[in-house]
């Protein structure tokens, strides 16, 4: 499966971002607006600049247009897309099918939880977006997508695992190997939306499984 790293223009701890791509190679590189100064700093070679460039500075990105290593899409400030999705969109039409994303948390709380919005947006298009900060990583489980979705321990991004349903209402979910199991189980927004959080993985392997609706993953560190 081919890979994409997309470096969102939010705040970014560099000590954060040096230790998770130490041993992380991927495919095609972008940057969003102030990502490129984080990709500076870390010394990255983005394969593609996207973006208004309000926040890095657009008399500063005049002086790499010129410079023919950069490919650069530059966008006017008044526009309707956020630059993360107007990102996620090139990403897309790259070819790519998953794409890892720093920088989309912690910042402005409107940004934080429009990039949340973007992950659903993009997982109906085809497109599994993992975003992660020093604490947490955030994805999709889509039921139209996949009915099925299974977890490693090993592998897992921390000790907790939270389903938040984004849906009204999320149903028949099942969950086996975890320490909380669920059996054909519907939860909303509206009456019982924390049912699923801080869940922990028992087994070596553990497994969600839905009928309907949309859940946000959330694998976290204390």
């Amino acid at each position: 499966m081919k890979t994409c790293l997309l470096i969102s223009g939010g705040p970014l701890d560099l000590s954060f971002a040096k230790e998770f791509l130490k041993d992380r190679k991927y495919d095609f590189v972008v940057a969003a607006d102030a990502g490129f100064s984080v990709c500076l700093d870390l010394g990255i070679q983005p394969d593609l600049l996207v973006g208004d460039f309000d926040t890095f500075g657009r008399e500063k990105i005049q002086t790499y247009l010129s410079d023919p290593q950069y490919q650069i899409e530059m966008h006017k400030p008044e526009k309707d897309e956020t630059d993360t999705e107007l990102a996620f969109r090139r990403i897309r039409e790259a070819g790519f099918d998953e794409v890892d994303v720093l920088g989309a948390l912690g910042g402005r709380l409107d940004h934080e939880i429009s990039n949340i919005h973007l992950l659903v947006h993009e997982r109906r298009r085809g497109l599994q977006a993992n975003c992660y900060d020093a604490k947490n990583r955030i994805y999709i489980l889509d039921s139209e997508q996949k009915n099925e979705y299974n977890f490693s321990r090993s592998r897992q991004y921390g000790t907790y695992v939270s389903f938040l349903p984004i849906t009204e209402q999320v149903k028949g979910i099942t969950l086996t190997g975890f320490k909380y199991p669920l059996q054909d189980k519907d939860i909303s927004i509206l009456n019982n939306p924390s049912l699923c959080v801080s869940n922990e993985i028992l087994d070596e392997t553990a497994a969600i499984s839905l009928t309907e609706g949309i859940l946000m993953c959330i694998e976290s560190k204390d």
